[in-house]
């Protein structure tokens, strides 16, 4: 056997470097690419002098990309793996400590939205006899427990390698995970800094060329007759597009079926742009952040068939918008754990496959054309209200949200690719954002995770280089992580970002007043300070290399927008806007809210909370 003698590290980029993927184009035809096409690193001691020597020694061939933030460039990441469509995984690595406990939210992130993530975080010495080392937080009762353990909850996969020949075992383990459909997630693999710098002689074989190709599970016959069978004695059927759609990009698969068998479609947030806006059975969002039409439908359904969806609450309103108590959920996902949910009839498989298989099962059988003009009627009344929301104003009112989304809907072309986070902005862009264009949208709302926005749009932006990159980002989000605007303007990825001022966390605070509660802690004017300021975010932008301007109406934004478009590195626009209006619609929610409070208007709150509750579809 041949054998190539190189440090644990050494041997892990060189792993690495040997995995490619085969893409799947939308002629049908397949090009093969790097599986892993970089690395986002911050160095320390824990990772520098090996991990970080590695990957200079091949920096020509495997680019290593510096972030301002371990868990900006994470997240950057996982941005990356959605925008790939989970076709292609990019490595974080940082060093030990703080480095690595940046990096758990990421890790969150990912996992919640089941995302391929590869976190390589320095570790302390497996010999012990350093200890403590720097950055080391000591268990005096567990020695081996480390901050790397603080992974645990928020990966797929956990390894620390305590000799070099692990790597033969755990790296490819790692990437099979990932590459998983059902199981896809964040895969951590700690690194001490000892047994990184330990040599090997590895087989050669190991480092032979990979291709990878996605596997498309399908059905069980006996699930699918099951689910056909079902679906044929629907009066008023619906299905929901989760994110699965993307991922088995099965977008053109969807729209055939829907239109083959009559049946309205809806979204989830993740799902949003299976189905372009125009599509004729597209009844718009579902849930908490979703529109009058699509909850209206899903309301009177009596049959539902849910791709590649988690169900999370805000898609089901906290299981509130199947309004039939007889409703049978259909559950298509590649993952057992989802198509189980809720007492879902079950039909594990890729969702283009099964869809296909689905389709020729049900023969030609079609819902009732009462029916979708049904759906078709409530969408034209939720495009009718999103039309008035969007329209410039004309007036002194300060700018909203929809507005502002309104004018980057209105200009979008194929290219564009819109990315938003926590706050407001997901509830407003799941509503505005109407392209003609199937996998345009980045909501990340399955975390929640503020600060995601100008990190993913970096990321974003590097795995899809010919779309144009919008980032819609509030005051509160831009504050927590911002520093990518300095990576992106660096490293040449251009971004366009809609810096949006409404005096604080104001989406918080319509949920705090709302149910019942006294403004508190949100909005600035609200906060225990001794003086308002206000934050000159172009001023901030241009510090860091970007264009920007600040502009103060819709006018002015759509005129500043063209530029932004015409400009050759990210170009950041800010302008106040008001705190105190939102798209309404949407569905019942379930938070917290308390059973005894000296506020009548929280114990309002509470009774109107149990009347919800009322609605909930309960057990599995």
């Amino acid at each position: 056997m041949q054998t190539v003698r190189l440090t644990t590290a050494q041997a892990i980029v060189r792993y690495l470097m040997a995995q490619y993927i085969e893409l799947e184009q939308p002629d049908g035809s397949t090009t093969e690419a790097r599986l892993v096409p970089g690395v986002y690193a911050i160095f320390g001691h824990g990772n520098v002098t090996c991990l970080g020597h590695a990957l200079q020694e091949v920096a020509d061939d495997f680019p290593t990309w510096r972030g301002q933030n371990e868990q900006g460039m994470a997240l950057a990441a996982t941005a990356y793996a959605k925008a790939s469509r989970r076709r292609q995984i990019m490595v974080a690595t940082s060093s030990v400590g703080p480095g690595a406990t940046n990096m758990v939210t990421a890790a969150g992130v990912a996992m919640a939205n089941r995302l391929p993530l590869l976190l390589l975080a320095g570790d302390t010495f497996q010999s012990r006899i350093p200890d403590p080392v720097l950055q080391q937080v000591e268990h005096f009762g567990e020695p081996s427990t480390t901050v790397n353990d603080a992974f645990r909850p928020v990966v797929r996969y956990w390894d620390r390698l305590t000799r070099p020949e692990q790597v033969v075992q755990s790296l490819p383990i790692a990437l099979h995970t990932m590459l998983d459909p059902g199981d896809c997630g964040p895969a951590f693999i700690g690194l001490p800094q000892d047994v990184q710098a330990e040599a090997y002689d590895y087989p050669e074989r190991f480092f032979a060329r990979t291709v990878h190709r996605m596997r498309r599970p399908r059905p069980d016959t006996q699930e699918l007759a099951e689910a056909a069978s079902r679906l044929r004695t629907a009066e008023r059927p619906l299905i929901i597009a989760g994110g699965g759609v993307h991922w088995s990009l099965a977008e053109p698969e969807l729209a055939r079926f829907a239109a083959a068998h009559n049946i309205p479609v809806v979204e989830t947030v993740a799902g949003r742009t299976s189905l372009v806006s125009g599509d004729p059975l597209n009844a718009g969002t579902l849930g908490v952040t979703g529109c009058t039409s699509a909850n209206a439908l899903a309301g009177e359904a009596d049959v539902v068939l849910a791709v590649g969806s988690r169900l999370q609450d805000f898609a089901t309103g906290s299981w509130t918008v199947f309004k039939d108590e007889n409703v049978a959920i259909i559950g298509l996902n590649t993952a057992r754990f989802d198509a189980t949910k809720h007492r879902s009839l079950p039909l594990v498989g890729d969702a283009r496959t099964t869809l296909a298989e689905l389709s020729e099962a049900m023969g030609e059988w079609r819902s009732p054309d009462e029916w979708s003009d049904r759906a078709g009627a409530e969408t034209a009344q939720y495009h009718a209200y999103i039309d008035k929301l969007a329209a410039p104003s004309g007036g002194p009112d300060l700018p909203t949200y929809a507005q502002v989304v309104g004018v980057v809907d209105r200009a979008a072309d194929a290219s564009t690719y819109a990315l938003t986070a926590a706050g407001g902005f997901p509830g407003e862009l799941v509503n505005g954002w109407r392209s003609d264009t199937v996998h345009s949208f980045d909501a990340e709302y399955g975390f929640s995770c503020m600060g995601y926005e100008i990190a993913g749009g970096w990321g974003a932006k590097m795995a899809l280089p010919d779309r144009e990159v919008v980032v819609f980002v509030g005051d509160g989000s831009y504050l927590m992580m911002n520093s990518d605007l300095y990576s992106s303007v660096l490293s040449g990825h251009k971004l366009i970002v809609i810096v949006c001022d409404n005096g604080g966390f104001a989406v918080i605070n319509r949920l705090q007043t709302g149910q019942g509660g006294a403004p508190f802690n949100n909005l600035i004017a609200d906060c225990n300070v001794r003086d308002v300021v206000s934050v000159d975010f172009a001023a901030h932008a241009a510090a860091m290399g970007c264009e920007s301007e600040t502009v103060t109406d819709i006018g002015e934004l759509e005129a500043a927008f063209e530029r932004a478009r015409a400009a050759d590195r990210t170009y950041v626009i800010a302008l106040k806007t008001d705190a105190y209006s939102w798209t309404e619609g949407g569905s019942f929610w379930e938070v917290g809210v308390p059973e005894v409070s000296d506020r009548a208007t929280v114990l309002d709150a509470r009774a109107e909370m149990d009347a919800g509750k009322a609605d909930q579809r309960v057990g599995w």
